[in-house]
């Protein structure tokens, strides 16, 4: 869905597109779609058990609105037609905060890809903190998380990380990580968790 839906193109139904065309468990568009012409530029995702973290730039006038709206009524048909329901999945709409600061930029990239990731560690966080190198390897292989794309472990067309990496090389960016979650930037990290 965050790949599909991220596109100014809208078939009639997405879903059955996919199964005919035999691409509905992978990353391929059908042949009979145009290019894709994204909305947002996904930068990074965590998918938690009842919410999900995205970090998105707009790349058209109002295309973080438009994506939003789409991924949601998506997933709402989807589980509705799943589990024969009805009626709204979401407890609300969704919130957003503005990133315009580089360094903000990097923080949110760690709370997201880390510090969500590091929640459905078996164990939870603080096992996961406890064991950051173990925990940051398993991070990077969760298919429910960004990082194993931005690290170059796997490749699904979904994340263009490219703005971090004008910043990190992957090996920088552990690092980085390591201290956002231990706390050796304890200022930064408490006018950060203000944030959430």
């Amino acid at each position: 869905m965050l790949r599909h839906f991220n596109d100014q193109f809208c078939p009639d139904n997405w879903f059955k597109d996919l199964f005919e065309a035999n691409v509905a468990h992978s990353f391929e568009r059908p042949s009979s779609w145009p290019a894709q012409d994204k909305l947002v530029e996904i930068i990074c995702f965590c998918l938690v058990e009842n919410h999900f973290h995205l970090l998105l730039q707009e790349t058209v006038d109002g295309g973080i609105a438009k994506f939003m709206r789409r991924l949601g009524v998506g997933m709402t048909n989807h589980f509705n037609e799943k589990y024969e329901e009805k009626g709204g999945l979401f407890q609300g709409s969704y919130r957003s905060r503005t990133v315009e600061d580089d360094g903000y930029l990097q923080y949110v990239s760690a709370y997201i890809q880390i510090k969500n990731c590091f929640e459905l560690f078996p164990g939870g966080y603080k096992v996961a903190c406890q064991n950051f190198d173990k925990a940051f390897k398993w991070a990077k292989t969760s298919p429910h998380c960004s990082l194993g794309e931005f690290l170059g472990n796997r490749e699904r067309a979904i994340t263009n990380p490219d703005i971090l990496l004008e910043d990190f090389n992957p090996t920088q960016y552990k690092e980085f990580c390591h201290d956002f979650i231990s706390g050796r930037e304890s200022e930064d990290i408490v006018e950060f968790v203000a944030f959430e």
